[in-house]
């Protein structure tokens, strides 16, 4: 990035000002601060500090996935919830348009189009809470998420997914209609079913008969 007294002459400001963004972003991890280097763009691994999650997660250890799904549920709950408060028209519209690609990829037994529109569903509700902290945690926990999927839900658009989209529809309305309890209800079935899938899945690959 240029130095200081380059964003202050192309912005139109003062040196101590933009010292004063610097920290600001710095504190949120957008930029880093390299002494006698200069600026640099984090990435999104140093946003919050969430890539130090992945030094001590092990997608391979259940029970560090069954953490992350007691995470999840906690956050998941506060971002419906708070989405039921603050959600603007058009993040409304976003989260219909998820769940929506969710329900064609599993009607069209598309997975890749169920894995975005989920993905999409639960960011949508994340930018709708309208809590930084919330967008970068439910961000990370969900590519944490992914990561256990190799010994979990892998290839797989059955089991679960019926429930899911209608699960995705019940937390839409309710954040809708500005239900806040029941939303954050509706997100913690959905992620209680979610995991009793998960740990169906896991019990039918160790008891599985050997070819």
């Amino acid at each position: 990035m240029p130095t200081e007294q380059e964003l202050g002459q192309r912005l139109g400001t003062s040196r101590t000002v933009v010292r004063e963004a610097v920290k600001i972003l710095s504190a949120l991890g957008r930029v880093r601060a390299h002494k006698g280097r200069g600026l640099f763009v984090a990435d999104d691994e140093g946003m919050l500090g969430t890539g130090r999650w992945a030094s001590f997660f092990l997608p391979t250890d259940l029970e560090h996935v069954y953490m992350l799904f007691e995470f999840r549920r906690t956050q998941e709950m506060e971002t419906s919830r708070l989405a039921a408060h603050r959600a603007t028209p058009a993040e409304l519209g976003e989260i219909g348009k998820a769940a929506g690609v969710c329900r064609y990829g599993f009607e069209s037994g598309r997975e890749d189009l169920f894995n975005e529109g989920d993905d999409a569903f639960h960011t949508a509700i994340a930018i709708a809470s309208h809590n930084m902290f919330l967008q970068a945690a439910v961000r990370e926990a969900r590519r944490l998420q992914a990561q256990s999927n190799v010994i979990g839900l892998r290839g797989s658009i059955g089991g679960h997914a019926a429930k899911a989209v209608e699960e995705h529809d019940a937390i839409h309305q309710a954040i809708r209609i500005g239900d806040a309890e029941a939303a954050a209800q509706a997100a913690a079935v959905h992620i209680d079913n979610t995991l009793d899938d998960y740990r169906r899945e896991i019990q039918q690959r160790i008891f599985a008969p050997a070819d």
